[in-house]
Parts: C-alpha cells; structure tokens; sequence
C-alpha cells in the first residue's frame, strides 16, 4: 500500500534513532549539537575548512550514515534532484537524475524549486494539478470535439478536463506535446498521471524516452508519489542502472535491526555503483559492524557495573545507526584512552575512516571538554619542537578553541590560558574582557603603563578579589617609583 507523504514524515519523526546525547540536562536531540554546536558560529569562516558541521538532527552533513531519506526531504533541493518548477526549464539536454551516494553524503546545495506532489495518493489535501475527473453532468462548456491544445488551455484555466475523451495513442501523445509547449510543470504532471493509467508502461517508457521534459516531470511525480516499483522499472528501461541500484538501496532506510541492516547493506555491494559510492558503502557496512561491536561490549559492561565512566556519564541512547562523527565523539568521550589497536579507539576509528586532522581535532576537544578533562585537553596542544622545546599549536585558531572551551563550561584559568594565546592583540583583549580573565588584561594594562586604563578597570573586578589587590598593589608600586623619581 502506498503511503502518503505526510504518513512517511510521520514515521520518520517518530523513529526511535533519536540523535545520541551526552547532556545530562537534556533528553532531546542533542547528542551532536551538543558536542559540536560551537561549529555553528566559528568567528572565521576559514575555520571551517575540512571539518563537518552537525545539523538539528544530530547527522552531520557528509555523514556516510546519512539518511536518504531525509537527504530527500528536508530542506531545498539541488539542480539534478527529480523535483521541477512549475515553469519549463529550458535547459533539458541532460535527464540523468544526478543520485549518487556520494553526493547524498556530501549534503545539499543549491535554490530551493517546488516540488510535485502524488495527486492521486496525497490525502493531505495539496492541489497540485488540475482536476481531470469526468464531470458529474455535461455542461454546455464541455460538449464539443476538443482538440489537445482546447483541453490545456481549459487546465490552464483550472477547469475541468475529462482527459479519457482522448482514446488514441496519436492524441494521446500530442496532449502530451501541447502540455509541455505550455511550459505548465502541473498540466504536464496531470496529463502523465492519466498516460500512466491509460497506457502500458512499456508503450509511456518508450514514448518519454524522447520527451525529456516530460520524463523529468514524471521522475518528480514517482518520487514523491513513493511509486519505487515503477520508479525502478524506469529507470532499468532507460539503463540507468545507478539510479535503481540508489533506489534499492534506499529501503534500508527501513529496517530497524542492526543485523539485517548489516547483511542487507552487504548485499548492496553487488548492485552496479560508481567506484566511490562502492567505497561509501563499504564504509558504511564497516562502520555499522564497528559500532555492534561497542555497543555489545559498552552494553554489557554499563549492565555489568564494572565500568565507573558508565556509572559517571550514563549512556542516553545506542551508539547503533549514529554517524561517523557522532561514533568518532562517542569513542572520544568513553574511550579515549584505549591502544590504538582497540576497535573502540579514537586513533583507530580516524585512521580506518581517514578522517582529517582538523576535524578530528574538534572532536577530541569537544568530547574532553564536555568530560571536563582539562589534562587532555592541554595534552592535544602540546607540539614538541626539533630544539626540544614544548609549545601550543592548534590546528584551529585559538579564539575558535576558547569559543569551544567556554562552551563546555571551562574554568577561568584554562580559558585565560588559550585567550592568551589568541594572535590578534585586539581580539585577545575583548575575549579577555568578555570571559574575565582579570589577570591576562590587568598584565596587558600594566605592559600599557596606563594608569587610567588600570583604574578603570578596578571598577569591574569583584571588591576584595585577588584581582582588585593585584591592581591595588600595581598603582601603588606606580605612586611610589614615581616619588622616587
């Protein structure tokens, strides 16, 4: 049974992969967002090179794991996605739909265009296309010898058209022509849905197989109809057979336990992919594998006692179906110090999956972070040079470290320690101001001589602190080499 649109939004809003958190204050989706929500607003847009940003959803955008599905259906659609204004795109040399795996991990990109709803099937009372039921009575406006051209103008006009009166294949046809002159992307839609009832598919594949226009329409109304059966034969009759191999693969998107999924995936390893969505895949299998693996151990071993981290931060969800970022921060977050050679390993997960250095980096940071580890923090800067000596080097500028740091709630001292750090001087102060880090500008005002700046500035320090004591003693010291003078 075919189901709606609405009907397969709700499933997919009520599925229980729910994102994976480590927020104790949060029972939402949050897991990713959590972890990774200072991506969302790094100061430089440079920063952002090479590393995955999270969505709402908890999936990151090039997430091998990410759903098809959603990549479908949520937000705007790209140039090759089977969906079409209403208007003629005039543009048509090209029909292949533009699929691949690769480009569905990669994310979406482009203006957003209308897409074309199944008028038969959707009983959310969407209007898409004229009305082409027979008229209960006929009127004096619906007798006649129509022509094609008559019976598009009258959809056009929003009117009824009783398209059966059309029984042979020439007229069938040259409706089909006139609809896409019109350049009317719901009178084309219309006119297919009843080729589509009135004629064999063989006969409507043969006849769209020189209609690009028309054939690009019914790509659109297939898809969003759910008709995957005959979405499938179309595209075997036409030889695209990477689109119906994406088209199989898509039902995983459906099966909810991990093992079948595993074998049904592995099995997709025999459809006629490109190379690199062949390579997508293989991740993909080998990832899930992974991730059965810790979950069986973690499971057993929360369940068990045994383990403090689980007794300290429980687990909130399955680390099952998570993304590679989300698996990578889970790995970083309760195994971080496990040997290189543990499939649970952080190093093991970025080298099997070669993922870069920078995003690594950010994942790290942020999952030690929230853990408030602040030794391992500093133990991920720390960069020995070929004198010997230990410096900090990030691969990240250190005011988008300090914007992650004070996000996970990072004490004064470990923040003033990396807003030092910050190159630009006038950057540093106003991050020193914005955190408090008292000592960092009060140094920075002394290195100035400014007494005024100093006096200023003692009128925002807490009456008593160590910091209102350590300007006190600095004009102090001022007044006196000044009477010396």
């Amino acid at each position: 049974m075919m189901k709606s649109r609405s009907d397969e939004e709700e499933y997919w809003n009520a599925s229980k992969f729910k994102a994976f958190t480590f927020d104790d204050e949060d029972d939402e989706l949050r897991e990713s967002k959590s972890a990774f929500e200072s991506l969302a607003q790094l100061p430089d847009e440079g920063e952002r090179d090479h590393v995955e940003e999270v969505s709402w959803s908890g999936e990151p955008v090039g997430s091998i794991s990410r759903s098809v599905r959603e990549t479908a259906a949520s937000g705007p659609r790209t140039e090759g996605e089977a969906a079409f204004p209403a208007r003629f795109d005039a543009d048509l040399a090209k029909v292949n739909s533009g699929y691949s795996l690769s480009s569905l991990f990669k994310g979406r990109r482009g203006a957003s265009v209308a897409t074309l709803a199944d008028v038969s099937g959707d009983r959310s009372g969407r209007t898409v296309a004229p009305e082409i039921r027979r008229p209960k009575s006929e009127k004096e406006d619906l007798v006649g010898d129509w022509s094609p051209q008559d019976a598009v103008n009258r959809m056009r006009q929003g009117k009824p058209v009783p398209l059966e009166r059309f029984r042979r294949l020439q007229d069938k046809l040259r409706l089909l022509d006139r609809s896409v002159d019109a350049q009317d992307g719901n009178v084309i839609t219309a006119v297919l849905i009843f080729l589509k009832k009135s004629l064999s598919k063989e006969v409507l594949f043969g006849e769209l197989a020189s209609r690009p226009t028309a054939l690009r329409h019914l790509f659109a109304y297939l898809s969003e109809s759910g008709d995957d059966a005959l979405l499938a034969d179309l595209y075997r009759a036409l030889g695209r057979v990477e689109d119906a191999a994406l088209l199989h693969y898509k039902e995983h998107l459906s099966i909810t336990d991990e093992k079948k999924k595993r074998d049904f995936l592995k099995s997709c390893l025999s459809l006629q992919f490109s190379p690199e969505d062949q390579v997508q895949l293989r991740d993909q299998v080998s990832l899930l594998e992974r991730q059965m693996l810790i979950e069986a151990t973690d499971r057993q071993a929360e369940l068990g006692g045994k383990a403090e981290i689980f007794q300290k931060f429980p687990r909130r969800a399955s680390i099952l179906h998570m993304p590679l970022v989300t698996t990578l921060y889970y790995c970083c977050f309760y195994h971080y110090g496990q040997p290189e050679g543990s499939f649970s390993s952080p190093q093991n997960l970025r080298n099997g999956f070669k993922i870069s250095e920078k995003q690594f980096f950010v994942t790290a940071l942020s999952a030690r972070a929230k853990q408030k580890s602040w030794r391992d923090v500093d133990a991920l800067f720390a960069s020995r040079s070929w004198l010997g000596f230990t410096r900090k080097k990030s691969p990240l500028a250190f005011r988008v470290v300090v914007d992650i740091l004070h996000r996970n709630s990072a004490p004064v001292h470990v923040l003033q320690e990396y807003v030092g750090l910050v190159d630009d001087a006038d950057a540093r102060m106003a991050l020193a101001h914005k955190h408090k880090c008292h000592d960092l500008v009060i140094d920075t005002y002394r290195d100035f001589k400014d007494r005024r700046l100093l006096l200023g500035y003692r009128g925002k320090v807490e009456a008593g602190s160590a910091a209102e004591r350590k300007i006190d003693d600095l004009l102090d010291s001022s007044v006196r080499k000044t009477r010396r003078s």
